[in-house]
């Protein structure tokens, strides 16, 4: 099952596809030029102690975002559904 939450509510090592940048202005523009843009996949590398900034890696590079920006990025994840069984 898929469900779109913040990129700030992802969890480490958890991957999606960014679908929605909401951010406007100087914020917006400067997410824009670091490749944060719908259909780009990501995924979560890991937080600072106090759970920010966050590392997300996209194409071939990590980038640290902090709290404030990634609450402006929307992406799909996978979500297991309930009662399914797991590996």
């Amino acid at each position: 099952m898929k469900k779109i939450i913040k990129m700030r509510e992802m969890s480490d090592n958890q991957g999606g596809v960014i679908k929605k940048v909401s951010a406007t202005g100087d914020m917006g523009r400067r997410l824009r030029e670091m490749g944060l843009v719908p259909e780009t996949a990501i995924k979560i590398q890991g937080r600072a102690p106090l759970r920010d900034p966050v590392a997300v890696k996209l194409r071939d590079f990590v980038l640290t975002l902090r709290n404030n920006e990634a609450s402006s990025i929307f992406v799909e994840v996978d979500v297991p559904e309930r009662g399914a069984l797991t590996n």
